[in-house]
Formats: C-alpha cells, sequence, structure tokens
C-alpha cells in the first residue's frame, strides 16, 4: 500500500493488476462511506485525491468525521494524495509527474461532489492543484491511454452550493459545456463527462432548494454499474 508520505514517487506503470481503477476526490463526509462502498468490490482499487478545501470535511472535528489518514485502513484504498504530493520528492527533469501518473492509473475519476470552484477552473482549462491538473492532462480523445468505450470517464456528482448558485446563469452555462459539449451520450459517444444532477433537501446553509449531491449510495451504484459493464482490464 502506498501512502501520501511515500518517499518513492507513483509510476502508474509499477501497479498495474486486473482491477478497475477508481480515482476518487471527495470533499464530503460520506468519503468514507463512499470508499468502504467501492472498495466491497474486490475488483476495484481506489486511490483518493483530496484538495485542500475537501480536506476540512475530514479533520474529525464531530465523531461522523473520519481522519483522513484512516481511510488507508479499508482494504482496496492503495493511497491518498495531497496537493503538496504532486512535488514531494522533489521532481527532476525525466522523472513521473503525479497528476500523469494518475491519469494513466485511473480507468474512471469520480469527483463527489463538485464543487463550484472547480467546475469553473476546469470549463476554463484552469489547472492550479492537483485534482485540476489530472482532469487537464486526461485523455479526452481515447488515444493514449486506454479506458472504457472510447474514453475514460469522468463522473461528476453536482453540486456543492447553495440553491442561488446553482441557478445562476454562470453555473447553467458551465454545467452546459459539461453536458453538452464534453457529455458522453448515444448521440455524443466521443464525450467523456457524465454529470450526475444534484437532489433537492435542505442544504448545509439552512435553505431548502436544490444544490446538494445526489444521494451517495446512488453514486456507488453507478460506478458499479460502469465497473460491471463497461470495465477493461488495465
Amino acid at each position: 500500500m502506498d501512502s501520501q508520505i511515500s518517499p518513492e514517487p507513483f509510476i502508474a506503470q509499477q501497479h498495474t493488476n486486473d482491477k478497475v481503477h477508481v480515482l476518487l476526490a471527495a470533499a464530503t463526509i460520506k468519503l468514507p462511506d463512499i470508499a468502504e462502498a467501492l472498495c466491497r468490490n474486490k475488483n476495484i482499487s481506489v486511490r483518493i485525491l483530496v484538495t485542500e478545501p475537501a480536506e476540512k470535511f475530514l479533520v474529525g472535528q464531530r465523531s461522523e468525521e473520519a481522519v483522513l489518514d484512516t481511510l488507508l485502513q479499508i482494504d482496496g484504498v492503495d493511497a491518498i494524495y495531497r496537493d503538496e504530493d504532486e512535488w514531494s520528492p522533489s521532481w527532476t527533469r525525466g522523472g513521473p509527474v503525479l497528476h500523469i501518473e494518475l491519469r494513466k492509473w485511473a480507468h474512471i475519476l469520480l469527483v463527489a461532489p463538485m464543487s463550484a470552484d472547480t467546475m469553473a477552473k476546469m470549463v476554463n482549462g484552469i489547472a492550479d492543484n492537483l485534482l485540476l491538473s489530472v482532469i487537464r492532462a486526461w485523455d479526452t480523445t481515447g488515444v493514449v491511454d486506454m479506458g472504457f468505450k472510447t474514453q475514460k470517464p469522468m463522473i461528476f456528482a453536482a453540486l456543492d452550493m447553495d440553491t442561488c448558485m446553482y441557478r445562476h446563469p454562470v453555473t447553467q452555462k458551465q454545467l452546459k459545456v459539461l453536458r453538452d459539449d464534453w457529455g458522453w451520450s448515444e448521440s455524443n459517444p466521443k464525450g467523456w463527462v457524465t454529470v450526475l444532477p444534484p437532489m433537492e433537501k435542505s442544504l448545509a446553509c439552512g435553505d431548502i432548494g436544490t444544490g446538494s449531491m445526489m444521494d451517495w449510495r446512488d453514486i456507488v451504484t453507478i460506478i458499479q454499474n460502469y465497473v460491471a459493464g463497461s470495465a477493461q482490464k488495465p
């Protein structure tokens, strides 16, 4: 098992197996539930990618909040990566680049939930953290990396915002890019993005409305269906 403090750089070719590789980026207290449920399928291997804001959800302040590093105890979770791991150990010319190696390793990228900040940046090609660098480096053509159908899927559970933010014209414009331009469908088989719709409930801000992430169990079921129906061996 790797860890984010491993002195050795991560090289995707050294970690190939007959499992489906899920790169999981999550900013939710349900991260342990998602990871554990995915790993019950012994055909799935998980690596967790945590941005700096996401880590604030996993600091163990309440009983239901997991301390992030304890997730390495889940059988099937192979590693956890933070933004600072991109350059640790120090990169040298010709050496592996973490966000490229993670892209090569992954068969599926799951972001749950996708924040307004992440969506805005990815749509505009900004790559200022490890997650966004992986997204920016994704093989959107299906030519370089072997994956699903013709492209390896990105699955985004929308969204982590209140109702007004969700209904904002900027949000809808960005969602249109993800769904209509980049989204996979029968009419657009070259797409690589699937956006899971949010649900209506009482939000963290106290409002009631649309903007909360889909139930984590439904997200796990969707990933399991991808694995069962579309997975190819690495």
